[in-house]
């Protein structure tokens, strides 16, 4: 564990910073997209990530080698947190000329990838960038209450509590900017956003601070951005959730050229979990109160038989139902997401009533177990509410510690085989489950109506989209180090207690 890690910390990283993958030469490197060596990716499983798997190995083993390294990633995330307290998908110890040329290139020609076409300057709570970093900072702040640490876990606390609307809801990026309009849409990065988990994870880091810092005054946001969940839910017969809505009069709004205005079928069912949730830890049953109507939605969308032949993915169980991704909102039809084109600058998405011949980089239908739910709400409906929340940290009003280890993913492999697949030089190789298209200049900006890559994950050559990699190269991986390490973990630590039990 610790040859491996020093590899990681020392060779591979650059300042405490890491990305997802990495060529065994460091001539390449990706997170969600390609970058530069002096980059660091703050989305799972990036920085934030790796610093938490630090900390479990250091509770695994108690050697303060893995603290301190766990310090240098809190390092490298501080020096990225802007002044705001937030954070951006990434940044680079190059300085921010260097981030703003990577989004004019790299990130301007990713066709599927609109959030990196345009350098916004602020930071995001899209894909849990922001709410990683902070729940990290808290984590080892926690760890041995370093004051070194403090000032920048107060700032990204700040931060969510300060780019919180009145309403309770937040933003997708804050502070607010509106200067990217797209295709003769407005910019949503202002919209409130279900998407990705965003107000979840706002209010799932709150919870962690309320329960660890004894922070009275934390309570009524975290109420007031749970109790608007509620309200965003839409009226039979649509009576579902949408991934975004305008601040002012919270109906549903678009996003991304292929995330159209919609009530989402997916994001529905997160949120009937999320109610559920919400009831555990108040025992308000208005919480319950709109799944009925949400389960009888999700049920009025199931497709017919001849629908799921057109759209060609066939699956052969009877226990869920095959319902489109995205319904119109004000006329309740099917919104598919097609393409036409083959890069950024000549091509374009558009939805319609076709199911066949979709975008294949996110799925236009989805497969839900109605009556999976249906059960699970009805069992937790019938529980005494005594029962049901006990042990909530918002109704016991006292601090408790955060879980001793934090990260659930493992290897599926033995530990015998991971410590032999270990290279002589430290690290672990993993098959490069994606590459992309090196940054190329001189695309046209005709417009095309090219439709052989309708479906597929690139465009062209000059598309820096990531896509499956099929000729065998081998990388060294973010989370493929993690898996191996928390295997390793865990084995360490039930191991301990098999000894401290006597077995």
């Amino acid at each position: 564990m610790k040859t491996a890690t020093r590899y990681m910390m020392d060779v591979v990283s650059y300042r405490g910073g890491f990305v997802w993958n990495y060529l065994p030469d460091l001539s390449r490197q990706w997170g969600e997209m390609e970058t530069r060596r002096t980059m660091v990716w703050n989305q799972a499983p990036g920085t934030p990530q790796m610093g938490h798997l630090l900390l479990d190995a250091y509770h695994a083993t108690g050697d303060e080698y893995y603290y301190d390294a766990a310090m240098k990633v809190a390092q490298a995330l501080i020096w990225g947190q802007q002044d705001n307290g937030g954070w951006n998908y990434t940044f680079d110890f190059a300085g921010e000329e260097s981030l703003k040329e990577w989004y004019a290139t790299t990130g301007r020609s990713g066709w599927r990838l609109e959030e990196f076409q345009h350098y916004y300057g602020n930071a995001t709570f899209d894909d849990g960038c922001t709410t990683q970093c902070a729940r990290y900072l808290l984590r080892i702040y926690l760890e041995k209450r370093d004051l070194s640490l403090r000032k920048a876990l107060d700032k990204a606390i700040g931060f969510v509590l300060n780019s919180q609307y009145p309403n309770g809801g937040w933003p997708q990026r804050w502070p607010l900017m509106y200067d990217h309009p797209f295709r003769g849409k407005a910019d949503y990065s202002s919209f409130i956003t279900l998407n990705d988990d965003v107000m979840p994870e706002c209010v799932d880091f709150l919870i962690e601070c309320y329960r660890t810092l004894g922070q009275p005054e934390l309570k009524e946001p975290i109420f007031r951005a749970m109790y608007l969940c509620i309200r965003l839910q839409q009226e039979a017969p649509y009576a579902g959730w949408a991934d975004q809505y305008t601040a002012t009069d919270l109906k549903p709004a678009h996003a991304r050229s292929y995330e159209p205005r919609s009530v989402n079928t997916g994001t529905t069912e997160r949120m009937i979990h999320l109610m559920m949730d919400y009831y555990r830890l108040t025992g308000d049953t208005c919480f319950l109160s709109g799944i009925p109507a949400a389960l009888v939605f999700l049920e009025s969308q199931k497709l017919p038989a001849s629908e799921e032949a057109r759209w060609g993915r066939m699956f052969n169980d009877s226990e869920t139902i095959l319902v489109p991704r995205f319904i119109d909102p004000d006329t309740g039809e099917p919104l598919y997401v097609h393409r036409v084109g083959s890069n950024v600058f000549n091509g374009h998405y558009y939805t319609s009533g076709d199911i066949s011949g979709t975008i294949g980089h996110y799925s236009s239908a989805r497969r839900l177990n109605v009556g999976m739910l249906r059960k699970q709400y009805e069992n937790l409906k019938a529980r005494p509410v005594a029962e049901v929340v006990e042990g909530s940290p918002l109704l016991e009003g006292k601090t408790s510690r955060l879980p001793r280890y934090y990260t659930a993913g493992r290897s599926r492999e033995r530990v015998g085989d991971i410590i032999a697949a270990l290279s002589p030089e430290g690290y672990w190789l993993s098959p490069l489950g994606s590459t992309s298209n090196p940054y190329k200049p001189g695309a046209s900006d005709t417009p095309s109506d090219e439709t052989r890559f309708a479906s597929t994950d690139v465009g062209d050559e000059y598309d820096t989209s990531p896509y499956r990699c099929t000729d065998g190269s081998m990388c060294i991986s973010t989370r493929d180090f993690i898996g191996k390490m928390t295997t390793l973990i865990r084995f360490i630590a039930s191991s301990e207690n098999d000894r401290r039990s006597g077995f």
